[in-house]
């Protein structure tokens, strides 16, 4: 089932639409997709090398208007749709994430998480209706979709345009390694961000 969806999304990066299929599918993967845009952003920049950026900035944009709805999801409509996306994934009780949010030090747990899953393959689509669930601070929330979404499509269109067919292979073998390491430094750059603001 999900080899097939994979293969379907992979398939849509040559059609003519290819663009808004792109926004579309960033946007519901950041809320309940199981596939990540990158299958989608690899051969769309290899077959259009010179259009990287815009490829890299629509799955952005559509990636945190996806995270948005995903937080209104777990804001407003959590026990009509929000557990039932967790138990798709295989996760039955995501009350024990607010008890966590509570606790001290909880904020930046949280922050760090929601770094982790937005550049890393994590379901990035639980920390979003999990981050509307416990009222996660919306412009935290917002500055971290950006950072890290961002970060990890640009990267993927900006490494594709310089060795096309050779990045996938890459990908998949060095892709974790180094989603670990911009992983760290996005979180270290967001925490940053929030002692200036406070």
């Amino acid at each position: 089932m999900i080899k097939k969806i994979y293969d379907k999304c992979v398939s849509w990066a040559g059609h003519r639409y290819a663009k808004p299929l792109l926004a579309f599918e960033s946007f519901i993967e950041s809320s309940f997709f199981p596939i990540p845009p990158d299958v989608m952003i690899v051969p769309m920049v290899i077959a259009k090398k010179n259009e990287f950026i815009s490829i890299a900035l629509i799955a952005t944009v559509f990636s945190v208007l996806g995270a948005l709805f995903g937080y209104l999801i777990g804001y407003v409509f959590f026990n009509e749709i929000g557990i039932k996306i967790f138990e798709l994934y295989g996760y039955s009780d995501p009350n024990f994430l607010k008890d966590k949010f509570s606790t001290k030090g909880g904020f930046f747990s949280w922050l760090g998480i929601l770094v982790t899953a937005g550049f890393t393959p994590l379901p990035f689509k639980l920390l979003t209706i999990s981050s509307g669930f416990i009222n996660f601070n919306l412009i935290f929330f917002i500055i971290i979709c950006l950072l890290t979404r961002g970060s990890r499509f640009f990267i993927v269109a900006f490494l594709t345009y310089k060795f096309g067919h050779k990045f996938r292979p890459f990908l998949e073998k060095e892709g974790a390694k180094w989603s670990i390491i911009i992983t760290i430094f996005i979180l270290i750059l967001a925490l940053g961000i929030y002692f200036l603001l406070n």
